[in-house]
């Protein structure tokens, strides 16, 4: 019996009158004195890496989902595909749709590779290429599925492992800079804020009190791709859009809430996000937190990242006056004033970024409330709402406007199980016929301005917020 022919899997799986693919070939012997290697990015349904040793006339191949790992201290999937073809090791291009492995490849790395071992179930190699170079081992643990291993310390010895959580820095309320020439100034976004950790081509989200939402938002994974074999952790917010193309936190409403895969596909659709990005924070190894804004900034923008449902905006340095003017009449919340030097400090509320507002916002606690009348009766009239303050919850008005049907209803069931007999405020406290509920629900309100009681005066509810915490919520007399 002759030898197996170990790429009959490789031409039964293509129609070479389609797809511009090398045909198989007669095996040739290597070039040089070591085998080759290629890594190709191949942004297929999902991106991923395809490593290729040359090895006995073929290519020996493994789909590595989130690329040739850089460091020892994470190991990486591998899954053994079919045997490639030597003229493999040259190709790129588009595989055209409905063809096996459709979509765009790229060739990602090359070089030659040193063999220590080969057996059925484990391959050790150092590869030489022009990105990569270091000892690997590859070992099987079931099925097609291996296990990709980076024996070598890291190829940069300064290298860090990304953070697994960032509390996102944030800024204080008050007026523009005197002096504006040393600032940088963005649009304040009405949104929700979401830290994107972005590796192997895989986005997760979490949001201002680290709970992950990447479930929620799936038409912005595509940012983690574009981004390709590089490592990110960016800052930005989620954003919806509403009349006029104008971000929209009622909008958005319809998509913080909602947990159900199919519904959320379905609103993805019918209600898309954006994640506007205004920093990076951590890139390929190195944390940028101590760097100045505005060298992160640059940093930010050399990443290219635009896309359907991602931007980075673009920020302007020195005059102020004319970017709050602009946006106050486009219909936009603010601004956010940032200093240029000002490192990120994540979790603080920083002197160096100030939000400059063209109408009054703020987070509250909602600790009650009171019954409807008139068309209202038997049903939520307003909400009681406070701050945090000494301990306990300090009474600051009632929000009776800005409600649609369908949200008086959604709030009547959040509210009915955090029902308590005693009130949660400490001090003054709201009218004597106010229900009284457990402290646990945030709640975004534009009003007028604070009394000299530091009471709301008209304020109109926005909708809930399930990205803070009630205990981070405190008086913020600039809002």
């Amino acid at each position: 019996m002759g030898e197996p022919d170990r790429l009959s899997d490789y031409r039964r799986k293509r129609d070479f009158g389609v797809t511009p693919e090398p045909a198989a070939g007669t095996p040739s012997a290597p070039d040089g004195d070591l085998p080759r290697f290629v890594v190709q990015e191949h942004h297929a349904r999902r991106l991923h890496w395809d490593l290729r040793l040359e090895h006995e006339g073929a290519l020996a191949s493994w789909a590595v989902p989130k690329g040739i790992p850089p460091d020892p201290k994470r190991n990486g999937l591998a899954v053994r595909t079919e045997d490639h073809p030597l003229e493999y090791l040259d190709f790129h291009g588009e595989i055209p749709e409905g063809s096996y492995g459709a979509g765009t490849m790229t060739i990602w790395d090359r070089g030659v590779y040193e063999v220590h071992k080969w057996r059925d179930v484990e391959v050790m190699v150092t590869l030489h290429g022009e990105r990569v170079q270091g000892r690997y081992v590859l070992f099987h643990t079931r099925g097609k599925d291996w296990m990709i291993h980076r024996m070598d310390p890291p190829q940069d010895p300064d290298r860090e492992p990304m953070p697994e959580s960032l509390a996102p820095m944030l800024a204080r309320s008050g007026d523009l800079p005197a002096d504006q020439s040393g600032w940088g100034f963005e649009v304040k976004w009405d949104g929700v804020r979401a830290i994107g950790f972005c590796e192997g081509g895989r986005l997760r989200l979490t949001s201002r009190s680290g709970r992950d939402i990447t479930a929620q938002y799936p038409e912005v994974r595509g940012i983690a791709e574009a981004l390709g074999a590089r490592e990110a952790v960016l800052d930005g917010e989620i954003v919806a859009f509403g009349e006029g193309g104008l971000p929209s936190f009622q909008v958005l409403q319809k998509r913080m809430h909602v947990a159900g895969e199919r519904q959320v596909a379905r609103l993805a659709k019918s209600s898309p996000v954006a994640y506007v990005v205004f920093d990076l924070l951590w890139l390929d190894g190195h944390s940028l937190m101590d760097e100045p804004y505005e060298a992160r900034r640059a940093a930010l923008l050399e990443l290219g990242l635009r896309g359907s449902n991602w931007q980075v905006p673009g920020h302007h340095v020195g005059d102020g006056d004319a970017l709050l003017a602009a946006s106050k009449a486009q219909g936009l919340e603010g601004i956010v004033a940032k200093r240029l030097d000002c490192p990120y400090t994540p979790g603080r509320r920083s002197n160096g970024w100030i939000k400059v507002k063209n109408v009054h916002r703020t987070s509250l606690v909602v600790g009650g409330w009171l019954p409807g009348e008139g068309g209202r009766t038997g049903r939520l009239g307003a909400l009681c709402v406070g701050f945090m303050e000494d301990g306990g919850l300090r009474y600051a008005g009632r929000v009776g406007t800005g409600y649609t049907e369908s949200e008086l209803l959604r709030l009547g069931r959040l509210l009915d199980p955090l029902a308590r007999d005693t009130s949660p405020f400490s001090g003054r406290q709201p009218p004597r016929n106010a229900r009284h509920v457990e402290p646990r629900l945030v709640c975004e309100v534009e009003f007028v301005e604070w009394t000299a009681t530091r009471t709301l005066r008209a304020p109109s509810y926005k909708g809930i917020r399930d990205d803070v915490e009630p205990e981070d919520v405190v008086f913020d007399p600039g809002a």
